[in-house]
């Protein structure tokens, strides 16, 4: 345990300092106000503030002159909006994810899932308030951030009581900077949590950590900052000054992917990370030759349940304003998620003769990853069209696909998450057109103006939606094969066969679920 704790600690400063490079700024200059990027350039005039951002206040002003504007402040309604969101999404991981997860293994290895969500979640949660969150959303370069917010430096000053602020999809509306770390954090950890399911009930407990840490730091946070950081919507005063900002946000961000809430972010980047790990930890003992059914689908119906209604907050949540678009990213949610289920269970009902309550949660998951790059960049017709379209293609995503692969993903992430993914990602780029009834996105941030129908080419932004896919399938398998292969080195993936015909419960923890 020691050597994994220093192993953790050398991580996190190779971190550091193979970032320290791409600082441009002195390390005294203040950090820009992160953009809140939760969700693509699509805000509308309608919820964009048509006010322009508050000039700063004259150095000495003349008695006669006016006084300054007032800088803008936080919208009550936003910030508790903000708040409930992050709440929300923790729900999604402790305890929705892990009673989902949980009720899918044997009973043996219950606790030991239910220990790893609980953890890693957690761990993730320190390293993003370490470093995590600079790496994502401050401004470094076209592929990584900074360390101008280590330890969220800056995001709160004691001396004067005051509070940094951070952007919206609005001008001159901001929300606090820590309410937007907060937020972010949930969704660093969910995303790590996910991956578990992939080598589940044969894994090492330290090893998995070893793996988190090193994940978190090279493919989590690069491609947080790719897909969602950019300079906010105040900043584009200009036209001038278009080109001299975009070129500071993410690399993918830049090409003008469109990822609501974390289709690429969350589900691709975990999906194919979780299939990396389940190849290279290999089978389980027994699988294809021994029943390894789930020990309690009642547990994983209730946890499907909480994650539909906590993905209320991830999805309605990062259109980080109470406004016209959370609403829109809620209905689309709720709707989306209804089809998946429809379908799923149609289909597996045609092709297995039997409707199952395991295909049902598993549905709903699907429409909820579908959904989620789309959540607020499309409208009603293409929740209807994504859910309907997720619940077959997933299905197929964990019985065909899976066996045509030869991998033990013991609890279908690839399929459900980076099949879903990619499907939502790429009809994203189809639906969001106004001719379709999607809302389109967002032309000139200078005047917050949305493009217009005939300048939309859905092929155009179904192409750019597949280089975004394409680039985090790539990165975050590198990532994760480096990750998997140090932890092995250092630790060994894998406990002995006798501990696993035993159950990790007892082995790992040295406890049971059921007495």
């Amino acid at each position: 345990m020691k050597r994994l704790m220093s192993l953790i600690a050398v991580t996190a400063a190779l971190a550091f300092g193979g970032n320290a490079l791409a600082q441009e700024k002195k390390a005294d200059a203040p950090a820009a106000a992160p953009a809140a990027a939760t969700a693509p350039a699509d805000a509308k005039p309608a919820d964009a503030a048509p006010a322009a951002p508050a000039p700063a206040p004259a150095a000495a002003a003349p008695a006669a002159a006016p006084a300054a504007a007032p800088a803008p402040t936080p919208n009550k309604g936003d910030v508790a909006w903000l708040l409930t969101s992050t709440a929300l999404v923790l729900l999604m991981s402790v305890p929705a994810l892990a009673l989902f997860y949980g009720g899918m293994v044997r009973s043996k290895n219950m606790l030991s899932v239910l220990m790893q969500v609980f953890v890693v979640f957690s761990l993730i949660v320190v390293l993003w308030a370490v470093y995590g969150y600079s790496l994502a959303f401050t401004e470094g370069n076209a592929y990584i951030g900074g360390f101008d917010r280590l330890f969220l430096k800056g995001t709160f000053d004691a001396a004067t009581g005051s509070f940094a602020m951070g952007a919206t999809f609005s001008k001159a509306t901001p929300i606090p900077e820590l309410l937007f770390v907060a937020f972010q954090a949930t969704f660093a950890g969910i995303t790590c949590a996910l991956i578990l399911g992939a080598f589940a009930e044969r894994v090492k407990f330290s090893a998995v950590l070893l793996f988190m840490v090193i994940w978190f730091t090279f493919a989590y946070a690069p491609i947080a900052h790719m897909v969602w950081f950019w300079m906010g919507p105040d900043a584009y005063t200009d036209a001038k000054l278009v080109d001299e900002l975009t070129k500071k946000a993410g690399l993918i961000w830049q090409w003008g992917a469109l990822d609501f809430a974390g289709g690429t972010v969350v589900h691709i980047n975990a999906g194919v990370a979780g299939l990396v790990g389940a190849y290279l930890v290999g089978k389980r003992v027994g699988f294809g030759r021994e029943k390894m059914t789930p020990h309690n689908l009642p547990m994983t119906m209730i946890g499907a349940s909480l994650l539909w209604f906590g993905w209320f907050g991830f999805n309605a949540g990062s259109a980080l304003e109470a406004n016209n678009f959370a609403v829109l990213a809620f209905m689309n949610t709720f709707l989306a998620t209804a089809c998946a289920v429809i379908s799923w269970t149609v289909f597996e009902w045609m092709f297995k003769g039997k409707p199952s309550m395991l295909g049902a949660a598993s549905g709903a998951v699907a429409g909820l990853v579908a959904i989620t790059p789309a959540a607020g960049n499309v409208g009603i017709p293409g929740a209807f069209a994504i859910g309907l379209i997720a619940g077959p293609v997933c299905l197929w995503g964990v019985s065909g696909l899976k066996k045509m692969l030869k991998v033990d993903d013991s609890l279908d992430v690839f399929g459900v998450h980076a099949l879903g993914g990619i499907l939502g990602a790429l009809l994203t780029g189809v639906f969001n057109s106004p001719d379709l009834g999607g809302p389109g996105f967002t032309a000139d941030w200078v005047t917050a103006t949305a493009i217009a129908a005939k300048d939309y080419s859905i092929a155009a932004q179904v192409m750019v939606q597949a280089k975004a896919v394409g680039l985090t399938v790539v990165w975050t398998a590198v990532v994760a094969f480096i990750a998997f292969k140090i932890a092995d080195l250092v630790i060994g993936l894998r406990v002995p066969e006798e501990e696993e015909r035993e159950g990790l419960d007892i082995t790992a923890h040295g406890e049971s679920a059921y007495n």
